[in-house]
């Protein structure tokens, strides 16, 4: 269970995330402006913050300078209605750990908080947000992923589907639970889409990357 501060000033974006943070078991403080969601982030009250760029009072690029400039190292996941790379290139150098551009699929945020609250929020995080399994490395910040020290092209859902594999390396994902945190789809048992996007990164990955478990779903193999 983690502390997770929320500052959002949507009411109904901030509610959304926050009643779906909880019932992943999380614990959840939500704020409506700049200046209030800095002075809870620098409680050392949190584990993880999401943090929204337009903000009243401060917005979200002038909370996260003065928090990282007064030594915070609380990670900080930024949602931003902007979509422009310089925005988005702002955040990142400016000390956040992710973004996700708004709208979002509450699955996929959850998965980027599960990644961060994994890593070790101080100096020893490995550059670039990278995650590394079964010969495969995955930067989530750049979005490059290469194979056995080659880089490979992965179409944006392909990065995703790649993505959720790796933050579950080893574990059974089954159809339905793929199709909702990477497609935000409702199960479709006719449907064939994950196999037909599991065959493509089997190709650009290796074709014992990822393993099939039959009747239950697939795995990625360490």
């Amino acid at each position: 269970m983690a502390r997770i501060l929320i500052v959002e000033d949507e009411e109904r974006i901030a509610a959304f995330v926050a009643k779906g943070l909880r019932a992943d078991g999380h614990l959840t403080t939500c704020v409506g402006n700049g200046r209030h969601g800095l002075e809870h982030a620098l409680s050392d009250d949190f584990d993880l913050m999401v943090l929204d760029i337009g903000l009243p009072g401060l917005d979200g690029f002038e909370v996260l300078d003065r928090l990282r400039s007064q030594g915070s190292q609380l990670p900080v996941i930024v949602l931003t209605a902007r979509d422009s790379v310089g925005d988005t290139v702002s955040a990142l150098e400016g000390g956040a750990d992710d973004y996700m551009p708004k709208p979002f699929r509450f699955a996929e945020l959850l998965a980027r908080i599960r990644l961060r609250l994994r890593q070790p929020s101080d100096a020893g995080r490995a550059p670039g947000d990278v995650m590394e399994s079964g010969g495969v490395r995955l930067d989530v910040r750049t979005r490059r992923a290469d194979v056995e020290g080659r880089q490979v092209e992965l179409s944006a859902r392909e990065f995703a589907l790649a993505e959720m594999f790796m933050v579950n390396a080893g574990q059974v994902l089954s159809r339905e639970q793929l199709l909702d945190q990477v497609w935000g789809m409702d199960f479709d048992p006719g449907s064939n889409v994950v196999d037909v996007y599991v065959g493509y990164l089997r190709k650009k990955l290796g074709p014992t990357s990822i393993a099939t478990v039959r009747g239950m779903g697939y795995r990625f193999n360490r």
